[in-house]
């Protein structure tokens, strides 16, 4: 073991060297992937120098997500105290499903979800876990909210057609989920959204009198704090007085931007989240932890546990359902996800995890006031939000991103609003600076500038 640690850190020290001299990796072609490195398996092992040879070839040429020039993705940037937490957890290789293989790392996990059901206003009877990921935290939500209002649905299984209404710019995971959980995709409402991404409530009351007059059974909404594009955030309250009065489940999906229910400047963008009966944070997004630290609380312990507990004597053999988190996770064997969140809100407190959340909103504001200062930019974004969606000399913007891609420039993604395409660039990575900002666009002018003819060329369209 003291060997690999010895290479671990090698490998750690070149890629952090790489990744200062050369942000972005130029990108092996899949069809020379396998010529250009060396991934096979084979019956006898390989000699150490090759293994260590081989591994640091794979290392220094995967996409690096941490660095100044890395748009692409919902999350960027390496905290170093997030990933020492990581680090330990991989070490202790606890699985999080008992108190007897967890020991104190299960403390850690609840005083996490506590503090944040503390924030956001839940009560006494609130209660959470740690799901695999944004879109697993959703299907948790949406498997509480069916059995809530269908006791008899686990036991049973679902009899009648149930349906689920999100927003038509909300996560692709609802309909993935729908499928799923027996509820079926086709019985998924898409609600239109206003000019700026929002849900709006009046479409949503319409859709469910609708619903309800042709025999479906309406049991779950999905809000959303984030649209994954546009990045805009769901107005709860009127959402919640429908919710009310036709009894359903109201969840917020905050994976992307639910974190800002720890600034008090931005906070207000999820106004009244206290009237939801679910909620769900990614803190590898904009809380700046490695992948995957996905968290889902709810005011409703009971649904949580009735859900998602199960008995099994060879497993729960000491301590209280408090304290055996596998009563209420969807999985059994789970790696500790909430220890290297723990070392980053530890070290930084909930004051740091504030000007991270409004630094990427700071660095929001200077990429669109310099869009809005350049005639050669189109900008289709809003105040608010640190997804900043834009055109630049009305270039394709699946062409240009994909451009600059391919020749190793700049990795930012593009989307569409209302058939309008644009890029999207994402200010998540809290470790930049307005500097790093202002790069990111004379690199992409300089690029084309510099390659016109490339830019528009038909092989950049695939």
């Amino acid at each position: 073991m003291q060997k690999d640690l010895q290479l671990f850190t090698s490998l750690a020290e070149k890629l952090l060297t790489a990744e200062n001299n050369d942000p972005v990796v130029d990108p092996i072609p899949t069809s020379e992937l396998y010529e250009q490195l060396d991934l096979t398996l084979s019956e006898e092992p390989a000699t150490d120098t090759y293994f260590e040879e081989t591994l640091e070839k794979l290392v220094l040429n995967t996409p690096r997500t941490a660095t100044k020039l890395f748009f692409n993705q919902l999350f960027g940037g390496r905290h170093p105290k997030a990933t020492l937490g990581d680090l330990l957890a991989v070490m202790l290789n606890n699985s999080m499903y008992t108190y007897k293989v967890a020991g104190p790392q299960v403390g850690v996990e609840k005083e996490i979800l506590h503090k944040i059901c503390d924030r956001i206003g839940y009560g006494n009877d609130s209660d959470g876990t740690f799901a695999p990921g944004g879109s697993m935290s959703n299907f948790m939500a949406m498997l509480m909210a069916r059995d809530a209002h269908a006791k008899a649905i686990p036991t049973e299984g679902v009899t009648k057609k149930m349906t689920v209404y999100t927003s038509i710019e909300s996560h692709y995971s609802i309909p993935k989920n729908a499928a799923f959980m027996g509820i079926g995709r086709e019985q998924v409402r898409y609600i239109d959204t206003n000019a700026v991404g929002e849900m709006v409530p009046e479409k949503l009351s319409a859709q469910i009198t609708k619903d309800i007059a042709e025999g479906f059974a309406p049991f779950f909404v999905n809000a959303t704090a984030g649209t994954t594009v546009l990045g805009a955030f769901d107005p709860i309250k009127p959402i919640s007085e429908i919710c009310k009065k036709y009894n359903l489940w109201l969840h917020l999906d905050g994976a992307y931007c639910g974190g800002v229910i720890f600034s008090s400047k931005y906070t207000h963008l999820v106004k009244d989240i206290e009237l939801t009966d679910s909620f769900s944070v990614n803190a590898h997004k904009m809380l700046g932890t490695p992948l995957s630290c996905s968290i889902i609380v709810t005011q409703h312990k009971k649904h949580l546990y009735d859900s998602f507990s199960n008995d099994a004597a060879y497993l729960y053999q000491t301590d209280g359902d408090d304290y055996n988190l596998g009563k209420t996770s969807l999985q059994c064997g789970r790696r500790n996800d909430a220890l290297k969140f723990w070392t980053l809100w530890k070290s930084v407190g909930s004051k740091g995890l504030e000007k991270m959340v409004d630094n990427q909103f700071y660095l929001a504001d200077v990429a669109r006031k310099y869009i809005s200062n350049h005639p050669d930019y189109t900008l289709y974004s809003f105040d608010d939000s640190i997804s900043i969606c834009f055109n630049y000399k009305n270039i394709p913007a699946q062409r240009l991103c994909t451009a600059l891609y391919q020749s190793g420039e700049l990795m930012v993604g593009f989307g569409t609003f209302r058939n309008q395409e644009f890029v999207r660039l994402v200010t998540i990575n809290s470790g930049n600076e307005k500097k790093d900002i202002l790069h990111f666009f004379k690199i992409l002018e300089t690029f084309v500038e510099a390659h016109p003819s490339l830019v528009q060329s038909e092989v950049f369209q695939q």
